[in-house]
């Protein structure tokens, strides 16, 4: 085993430290369809989207929870039951209140590994969520023990879409049906099954008439939604657990030849070879950890749309395969901007120039009016397309790609249709995203929509609508500019790159004229806005410096950045909002209003370091320790939250806890890029 990728958490020392915190740690696995398996490491369930196997299905149904919880319980020779893993669903809430018997947890080639100990017993669990299908493998091994132990294991279910409320009632009877050792469970109002098997000639199955449980999802309480609902257990399997002889419980939403046509053990070898071909594919500045593990985490996100049949038949017609992102777990689904923020760390710093290609191009088949889409909805075929900035991240995306990959085709390719985006913007385009004609800067707003990053909308309050002319979204547009202008003018010459030298030139004068604040010491974050220029000290003016054609004036850098750096930066990220503005929230919590009104007031964002470290390198461009320093403390979010993974976003102030999706892609792909970015530091 590679040592390098291995982390391991020791359970009882994490619970001596802080008891509560335990439930703060979790693990993910997925499957490169949308789909995952997720809970806490010491095995309790707290979210509705925590769920052994959470599927991927076709639209119009998107991800179904279908495995929600396993129940492992020890039965000793004398007759005693002690139920070692899974917790039983009515205790949900008990942390603290019980015995645990997790001793450790880990990952190994990030797959979840967990070794219970009880009354000199150590056996060992892994999973694995076969790649590419709704297939997970629960494998027990038994490590030491007096002798072979008897081990029970009751799934429980309640099929629901992942983002539903748990309360919702167990209208439809499930089914067990029963066949030579295969067990399927049908519920009437889903056309899908989930089909469970033991590899092991010994194992039996108890059906004990159906049981329904009460659970308790303490996490949802404390996000203001609803935190109690019901499973149901068909019974329990029995399985007999000696040395050298591992056993294995499959569950799965596919057919019973798919099922049944790879063994666990040949499953398992060749999910871990898979694994490690990521990390060997990968820039060798990240093949060692903890880089290494990033590299795993990130392919978490590089997904083929399970629910967009039609699109994957069109791409494979065309010799393509598609290919997205999932933006973050467990909620987002794949979000153009997203994708194209994370787009060079996810696969260009891993060697996936493949895929990387077949991202651009997939996104490139959903432009419209000049926009590709925010996101696409959870099972359904079709984009939404408000915001302003995600198609001018697919320049620079499509930038990073050509810069490693020198693939003038897809250049060719995509040309036209980069061309049709920049004239879509300059006549004006959905939503109010047009170039002001008075001065070349690019405005964007419309009233109920938030088109920014900063897009935190509750009950229809946009909370920082940054309508007018924002300052990422014009050093985005410059930067597309200049990028279009090289392109064409390496393809078609001078003269047809010409008319974008101008609207980029014009653009660049507006911005300085415009942003510069001699009295605030750093940009404005908005000019010509609803209540004309926004003073506010957030992060967004970073992007006039770290993009390839930055449109601040050197003379500017020193201070922008350190004003960012003094009031903004942190540990785990940037502040989105100086703590001496009066809207400045310290802390992200509560119910989903007061946390959308933390979303983007003060909230540290961990995507952010990398536009720092860019910038930052512009200045001090010897500095790789300096700016290496700066991720440190991401890096040592990898043994919490989600262990191997980075959250979205932390608390401004210390301790700086880790808050919303466990597992960000953008977090994840900007601490990797600039780790490989800050690599000359290993060779001093």
């Amino acid at each position: 085993m590679n040592s390098q990728l291995t982390r391991r958490i020791d359970i009882a020392q994490a619970q001596a430290d802080n008891a509560r915190e335990i439930l703060r740690r979790e693990w993910l696995i997925t499957n490169g369809l949308g789909g995952y398996g997720s809970g806490t490491i010491c095995g309790m369930v707290s979210r509705r989207y925590h769920g052994m196997l959470v599927a991927a299905l076709p639209s119009p149904y998107g991800r179904m929870v279908m495995l929600n919880h396993m129940a492992e319980t020890l039965c000793l020779p004398n007759g005693a039951r002690i139920l070692i893993g899974g917790e039983e669903p009515s205790e949900a809430g008990s942390v603290g209140k019980r015995e645990h018997y997790v001793k450790e947890f880990r990952l190994e080639h990030g797959l979840p590994i967990w070794v219970f100990e009880a009354e000199g017993y150590l056996i060992e669990k892994r999973l694995l969520l076969i790649h590419g299908q709704n297939t997970l493998n629960i494998t027990y091994e038994l490590l030491s023990g007096q002798d072979c132990a008897r081990l029970e294991l009751r799934p429980s279910v309640h099929f629901r879409g992942y983002e539903h409320d748990v309360a919702l009632p167990l209208e439809s009877p499930y089914t067990l049906h029963i066949h030579e050792r295969r067990y399927e469970l049908t519920n009437p109002a889903l056309p899908y099954s989930l089909r469970m098997f033991v590899h092991d000639d010994q194992a039996t199955f108890t059906h004990d008439g159906g049981r329904l449980r009460d659970i308790a999802y303490p996490t949802e309480a404390a996000r203001g939604y609803g935190s109690q609902g019901t499973l149901w257990s068909p019974g329990f399997f029995s399985v007999e657990l000696c040395p050298n002889h591992a056993v294995t419980l499959v569950a799965s939403c596919e057919e019973w030849p798919t099922i049944l046509a790879i063994h666990p053990d040949t499953a398992m070898e060749a999910g871990i070879a898979r694994r490690q071909g990521l990390v060997d594919s990968a820039a060798p500045s990240v093949q060692e950890s903890p880089a290494s593990e990033l590299v795993l985490a990130a392919d978490q996100f590089i997904i083929t749309p399970a629910s967009r049949v039609e699109d994957s038949a069109r791409a494979k017609a065309a010799g393509e395969e598609i290919r997205s992102v999932i933006a973050g777990y467990h909620w987002f689904t794949d979000w153009g901007r997203d994708t194209m923020i994370s787009f060079e760390g996810l696969t260009l710093t891993t060697g996936r120039h493949h895929e990387a290609r077949w991202i651009l191009r997939t996104f490139a088949h959903y432009i419209r009016d000049g926009l590709i889409p925010n996101y696409f909805p959870d099972g359904e075929r079709e984009g939404v397309y408000h915001t302003a900035d995600a198609t001018l991240w697919f320049f620079h995306a499509v930038d990073r790609y050509l810069e490693v990959t020198q693939d003038r085709a897809t250049l060719q390719h995509l040309l036209p249709k980069l061309v049709d985006i920049i004239g879509h913007h300059l006549r004006g385009t959905r939503f109010g995203i047009g170039v002001d004609p008075a001065d070349g800067l690019l405005r964007q707003g419309a009233e109920g929509y938030q088109l920014t990053w900063m897009d935190a909308k509750v009950d229809g309050w946009v909370v920082t609508p940054r309508r007018g002319k924002a300052v990422e979204i014009n050093a985005l547009w410059y930067n597309a500019l200049r990028l279009v202008e090289g392109w064409l003018a390496a393809e078609q010459g001078p003269e047809a790159a010409r008319p974008y030298a101008e609207h980029a030139e014009r653009a660049r004068l507006s911005f300085n004229q415009r942003f510069w604040s001699e009295k605030l010491g750093h940009l404005f974050d908005v000019v010509d806005g609803e209540q004309g220029d926004d003073p506010a000290l957030r992060p967004n003016q970073v992007f006039a410096i770290s993009l390839r054609h930055p449109v601040l004036d050197k003379s500017y850098w020193e201070p922008v950045m350190e004003k960012v750096r003094a009031e903004l930066l942190t540990p785990v990220g940037l502040r989105t909002l100086s703590r001496s503005h009066p809207d400045y929230k310290a802390r992200y919590f509560g119910d989903l209003r007061a946390r959308d009104a933390a979303y983007h007031q003060g909230t540290a964002w961990a995507w952010l370091i990398g536009p720092f470290i860019d910038a930052w390198l512009k200045i001090h461009p010897e500095d790789y320790v300096g700016a290496r320093r700066y991720l440190e403390g991401l890096i040592e979010h990898l043994d919490h939250g989600c262990v191997g993974s980075i959250s979205e976003v932390f608390d401004a102030e210390e301790p700086f806890t880790q808050r919303a999706c466990i597992a960000q892609a953008w977090s994840v792909a900007e601490v990797l890029r600039c780790w490989a970015k800050t690599a000359p530091i290993t060779a001093a």
